[in-house]
C-alpha cells in the first residue's frame, strides 16, 4: 500500500523531523526507480561496466567520532565546524576521490508514495529530498543519484569505492560549504530496505548518499540492492 507523508504535528517543534518522518513512511525506490534500466534484448547486448553483476558491498565499520576531521589533503574546515548549519538548499556536490562534481535537483515523494528518482537522462545530476533536512542542517539529509543510464555510467557509478574517512563537500545556496566525512557504507536488498536505520532522525547533521547496486534483474529491469553511504558533518 502506498504511504502518504504525515500531516504536520503541531506539538513537534522540529519541521525537519516531521519532513523526515514523511520520507520514512515511503518505500525508497521501488521497481521504477533509481536507475533507468539497461535495455537487454535477447541476452546478447553487452551491459555497461556498472551493470555487469553485483557491486562488492563495502565492509561496515564503526561510526567515527564526531571530532574526526578530513585527511590532511582534504579541505580546510570553515563554516561547517559548528556541527550543524541553518537550513539552506544545496547547489553542488563535490566528491574528489571518485571524480564527482555535480549540481542538485529537488526530489519529492510522488503519487506512488515513493521518493521520485532524479531525471534519468542526465548522467551528472544528483537529487536531494527537498522536504527533509538540507545537507548540514540538523537531522538526516538524503542525496541520491543514478549509477548508470541506458548509454553510460552516471554520477554515482563509483560510489562503492568510497571508504571510511573519505570526505565530500556540499555547496549551499547561502554560500557556505558543508564538509562531510564518511562513516561507513552498506548495500541493502531493495525488498528488505531498512527504512528506519537509513532515514531515522539524528542528533547531529548527517547525510545518506544512495544509489543502486547488486545484481541486475533482467525480469524486473532493475538492480536488486541499494548502496547507502553514511556520513556526518565536520
Amino acid at each position: 500500500m502506498a504511504a502518504r507523508p504525515l500531516s504536520p504535528d503541531h506539538n513537534d517543534p522540529t519541521p525537519a523531523r516531521r519532513r523526515l518522518r514523511a520520507l520514512m513512511t515511503a518505500i525508497f525506490w521501488g521497481t521504477a526507480a533509481l536507475v533507468l534500466a539497461v535495455s537487454l534484448l535477447g541476452g546478447g547486448e553487452e551491459l555497461s561496466a556498472d551493470a555487469r553483476g553485483p557491486h562488492s558491498p563495502p565492509a561496515a565499520s564503526a561510526v567515527m567520532s564526531p571530532s574526526a576531521s578530513p585527511s590532511a589533503s582534504g579541505p580546510a574546515m570553515t563554516a561547517s565546524t559548528s556541527k550543524q548549519l541553518p537550513r539552506s538548499a544545496p547547489t553542488r556536490i563535490r566528491i574528489p576521490d571518485i571524480g564527482v562534481d555535480a549540481p542538485f535537483t529537488d526530489l519529492a515523494i510522488g503519487a506512488s508514495g515513493q521518493l521520485d528518482a532524479p531525471p534519468p537522462d542526465d548522467t551528472n545530476l544528483v537529487g536531494w529530498f527537498a522536504d527533509g533536512a538540507s545537507p548540514g542542517e540538523h537531522g538526516t539529509s538524503i542525496i541520491a543519484g543514478h549509477v548508470d543510464t541506458k548509454t553510460s555510467p552516471a554520477v554515482f557509478a563509483r560510489l562503492s569505492e568510497l571508504e571510511k574517512g573519505d570526505w565530500f563537500t556540499v555547496e549551499r545556496a547561502d554560500g557556505r560549504n558543508a564538509t562531510f566525512v564518511i562513516d561507513h557504507a552498506e548495500s541493502f536488498a531493495k525488498n528488505d530496505f531498512p527504512n528506519e536505520r537509513v532515514y531515522a532522525d539524528t542528533d547531529d547533521a548527517q547525510v545518506r548518499l544512495i544509489t543502486c547496486s547488486g545484481a541486475y534483474d533482467r525480469a524486473a529491469k532493475d538492480y536488486t540492492e541499494n548502496l547507502v553511504v553514511f556520513a556526518h558533518l565536520v
